[in-house]
């Protein structure tokens, strides 16, 4: 998720929920067109059938299915309330985050130190089965109430992973959110006076500052890795100041309303770091893992390597609803510096590594191993032009 909040709750009845949700798509929805459909049509069409905030609900998640927008959706309390929780950095469940591509329920990304993590769930893991019941023609929303549950209950997945099929079984806890972290994979050790900061989440309001005390713990290093990797992504002002860290002027992102209107974010001249950085990214990395991407891409400030990231180029705003629902609307699209739209296209590495199924097997992090290398040749003082065209042709060689 991308987004940015808005607070406007009021005296309500279950009829003037679906007609305050009809309101912000009309006004707001970042296709004028609503899918090329008449919107009026729906402004008057459950007058006489709502009478419940069970009807207004299912009558608001029809309205919203004609978007055809996965991002677009409605929470009702109980989701709104744990959606807040993540943004403090609190969540219960299993640890990932779930969604649809080719019509298949998909993990987009573990996070680290979670149930999930623990049970060796991937980014890209297709999930077939929840506790016995096919995933087949579920919608994300639904399969997050079966995933959930109580603190120490268990819960049975059926996941596919290259055309094979494994049963796990996880425990659900509490996940402690913390942005930032040291650890790296399989224990890979790091040497040669560099650092190493594994960024899980731009979703907790702690991301920018957790950043921001580990690049200043850092200040006497030679360089940085900073690992995106299955960073589903979270909030724009953590992507826009954290990138803020790294450029010192220029385009950080921009985006684009309805009505065409371009607003630009643009660097303020406080570097924290102005050292040789490389980034990690992945399928899993996605939203504002993009936008941090693809600025420091664009403005030539970082060597990326890994695989292409996951392409959502969409900003939601989030907003509260009375009665304590809430709905996520999509209400701009976001540029790159260059300005790429890299929606459903996502960001390239300069060096394409793929992880190979035998380094899950011998705890091998090829792609942070070869992001060491490439810091090292820039701390040394080679271009990063040099670096990419030398490790890509060395790659290419080997196929």
């Amino acid at each position: 998720m991308l987004g940015v909040f808005v607070n406007d709750v009021f005296a309500y009845t279950p009829q003037s929920l679906y007609d305050e949700v009809w309101r912000l798509i009309n006004n707001k929805y970042v296709d004028q067109s609503e899918n090329g459909q008449d919107w009026s049509r729906w402004r008057r069409k459950y007058d006489k059938a709502i009478e419940t905030e069970d009807d207004a609900y299912v009558a608001i998640e029809t309205m919203l299915a004609s978007l055809n927008d996965k991002y677009t959706r409605f929470l009702n309390p109980d989701e709104f309330r744990e959606e807040n929780e993540s943004i403090r950095a609190k969540l219960f469940g299993v640890g990932m985050q779930i969604g649809m591509r080719d019509n298949k329920l998909v993990i987009i990304a573990p996070l680290e130190e979670t149930p999930a993590e623990r049970a060796g769930l991937k980014a890209d893991d297709e999930i077939i089965a929840i506790d016995g019941k096919s995933t087949k023609g579920i919608d994300v929303k639904e399969a997050a109430k079966l995933i959930r549950g109580k603190k120490g209950t268990k819960v049975k997945l059926l996941i596919r992973r290259n055309n094979k099929d494994k049963l796990y079984e996880i425990i659900r806890d509490e996940i402690k959110i913390k942005a930032v972290s040291q650890k790296t994979p399989f224990k890979t050790k790091i040497s040669g006076n560099i650092g190493y900061i594994r960024l899980n989440s731009f979703l907790s309001k702690n991301a920018s500052n957790e950043v921001l005390s580990m690049l200043r713990e850092y200040k006497d290093k030679n360089g940085v890795i900073l690992d995106i990797r299955s960073n589903p992504g979270g909030l724009l002002s953590n992507a826009v100041s954290i990138t803020d860290m790294f450029i010192d002027e220029g385009t950080i992102v921009s985006t684009v309303d309805r009505d065409g209107y371009k607003e630009t974010k643009k660097a303020t001249s406080h570097v924290i770091w102005d050292k040789p950085l490389v980034i990690l990214i992945d399928r899993g990395s996605a939203s504002a893992s993009e936008i941090l991407s693809g600025a420091l891409k664009d403005h030539h400030r970082a060597v990326l390597i890994g695989t292409g990231t996951f392409g959502k180029g969409l900003v939601q705003e989030i907003n509260q609803l009375p009665g304590g629902s809430g709905i996520n609307i999509t209400t701009q699209k976001y540029l790159t510096p260059n300005d790429i739209d890299i929606n459903l296209k996502g960001i390239e590495p300069d060096i394409e590594i793929r992880h190979k199924e035998e380094d899950f097997e011998k705890k091998n992090d090829r792609q942070l191993q070869l992001a060491l290398k490439v810091l090292g040749d820039l701390v040394e003082g080679k271009t990063p032009a040099a670096v990419v065209s030398s490790y890509q042709q060395q790659l290419s060689s080997r196929h």
